[in-house]
């Protein structure tokens, strides 16, 4: 099947990919009258008086925003708002497939992170989440920052849910090897938002700043690099990686790594990278809608370990696999944000649906209906773990 001349095929008959469907018949007079007026100004005034009413007798409690500007989208960059809209209504109903959360998506014209920050907060009344998605570096670490404290948890799912399920993955190819990953030289290539948050999620998960290496358009990042002085997170990873202050290009931060990961274009590793490389490669080529190296020429090569964010691939690495049931957690247990540990949490529990990791086998598949339920379960004692914890801490001052 080809699948571009399918899925234009089926967005043009279907009209895109989403529908809002009534949870109330709407059949006579009197069944107008309670869901519309006069019976709903009674629901309006009991909000009123108690605001938190609002989670209970509106769609709130079980809502996310999807919201893009489409600077950033997939692997086809700046290609607007208009256009961003398709990816934006999968990710709805992904959002209603596996976790059952209804979800909008909500794309913006403006690129200016300000006006996004406005809107987004001007909105949030009417969500329980916010998923933010196809922003580029730096604007969404600035957006996302600055929408931690409205009270609902807001996430921009191209770094953390990434993140996540990298981690994930690289638990059970690391399982595999039987390395720990203190001890792992792994490669990321891609200093944009997911780059940047996958290296910060394997450090906080115990990922030696000695063996990780991420590389950008101009080769490998280290400490004393001009040409990011105006770039902070950057610059902040160029103090927790490759502390040697290697230079080079990608090929030479690949020669000696055990992982690849990819989070940039296509067709950026060749053969001779990957033979370069430690005994027993990973390759973990995401870069969308064509990784860094195809599966093929990786195996070829030597890779013991393959995974790309393509679902027509084996070892799918995609972020499907982290945000419903990031969000299902988060909006059961009512967290006002998503933590480290919340991440952690996910990672762990993706992970651990893969019982007996092989190298055809290192993460579950999108279809396996068991990992959103399982990843919102770990986030909710996560996030209630962690509130604990602060009660305690207050309770000893």
């Amino acid at each position: 099947m080809d699948y571009k001349i399918e899925s234009l095929r089926i967005h043009e008959v279907q009209r895109g990919k989403l529908a809002i469907v009534s949870k109330v018949p709407l059949t006579n007079k009197e069944e107008l009258s309670v869901a519309y007026t006069p019976g709903v100004a009674a629901v309006c005034e009991a909000i009123a008086q108690d605001k938190e009413k609002v989670y209970t007798h509106t769609i709130k409690a079980n809502t996310v925003a999807v919201i893009s500007d489409g600077s950033a989208v997939l692997g086809l960059g700046n290609i607007g708002a208009f256009a961003a809209l398709p990816v934006m209504e999968g990710k709805a109903i992904l959002f209603k497939e596996f976790a059952n959360i209804d979800a909008f998506p909500i794309c913006l014209v403006s690129q200016d992170p300000r006006l996004t920050i406005l809107t987004v907060k001007n909105i949030a009344p009417g969500f329980g989440g916010i998923n933010l998605e196809d922003i580029k570096a730096p604007e969404c670490f600035i957006i996302e920052e600055a929408l931690q404290d409205i009270g609902i948890p807001v996430m921009h799912d191209d770094q953390h849910g990434t993140a996540i399920v990298v981690l994930a993955a690289l638990i059970n190819a690391l399982k595999v090897k039987k390395k720990n990953i203190s001890e792992t030289r792994i490669v990321i290539n891609g200093a944009g938002s997911a780059g940047i948050a996958v290296t910060k999620l394997l450090l906080s998960y115990g990922g030696n700043g000695t063996y990780i290496t991420v590389c950008d358009t101009k080769g490998m990042i280290y400490f004393g690099r001009e040409d990011f002085s105006n770039n902070p997170q950057k610059g902040e990873m160029s103090m927790k990686t490759n502390t040697s202050r290697k230079k080079g290009d990608l090929a030479e931060a690949l020669k000696g790594a055990d992982i690849f990961i990819g989070v940039s274009k296509k067709d950026l590793v060749t053969k001779e990278m990957v033979q370069s490389m430690a005994k027993h490669p990973v390759i973990i080529a995401m870069a969308n809608p064509d990784p860094e190296i195809l599966p093929a020429d990786a195996k070829e090569a030597g890779a013991y370990i393959i995974a790309t964010g393509r679902s027509d691939f084996p070892n799918q690495v995609n972020n499907a696999l982290a945000f419903p049931g990031i969000f299902r957690g988060a909006l059961d247990v009512r967290a006002t944000r998503i933590t480290e540990k919340m991440k952690v949490a996910a990672a762990e529990a993706i992970a651990s649906l893969v019982e007996k990791p092989t190298p055809q086998e290192i993460i579950p598949s999108l279809l396996n209906k068991d990992v959103a339920p399982k990843v919102a379960g770990a986030v909710m004692r996560a996030w209630e773990e962690e509130m604990k914890l602060k009660e305690i801490a207050a309770e000893t001052l």
